[in-house]
């Protein structure tokens, strides 16, 4: 019988295990950050509640990485916390209104931009995780956020 212990940086890092679902991981993870963004934004405040799930995920990925590593090897896929921090960087300074049209087109098109910045790894994004440890596992995540966040606010501005 296989005894499984319980282990704090996989479940930080996995983000309660969701970083184990099949697959396809990061989409998960992804995605799963996505109403606890909306919840902060309309709860906390629509500029600090995505500021306060992302520094939360970039604390916890920098915390839970090492212990990942270790028992995983490097940057492990199931380590899903740095795409919460990135997914809510890509919602920093974005406008939540009342209507839910809008509010879905808005977290649809932020998911699927976030995704395929995290992905391609383009414009530099790619030789951030050459960075050692939990850094280099968060600043492409964040760095995608980023670009995400900017081409958002240009689908908003010229479509929405």
């Amino acid at each position: 019988m296989i005894q499984r212990t319980f282990n704090s940086s996989v479940f930080a890092g996995s983000v309660g295990y969701i970083g184990f679902l099949p697959k396809i991981p990061g989409t998960w993870g992804s995605l799963a950050a996505l109403p606890v963004i909306y919840l902060a934004s309309v709860y906390i405040h629509p500029l600090f509640g995505p500021l306060i799930v992302a520094v939360f995920f970039s604390v916890v990925t920098l915390l839970a990485t090492p212990g990942m590593e270790k028992i995983m090897g490097p940057d492990p896929g199931e380590c899903i916390s740095d795409e919460f921090a990135g997914q809510a960087i890509v919602f920093l300074f974005i406008p939540i209104y009342t209507s839910w049209e809008y509010n879905l087109l808005v977290f649809i098109s932020g998911f699927f931009l976030f995704r395929i910045f995290d992905i391609l790894k383009p414009l530099g994004i790619s030789a951030l995780q050459n960075t050692d440890g939990g850094w280099g596992v968060l600043l492409d995540d964040i760095v995608a956020g980023m670009y995400a966040q900017m081409c958002l606010l240009f689908v908003i501005f010229i479509i929405l």
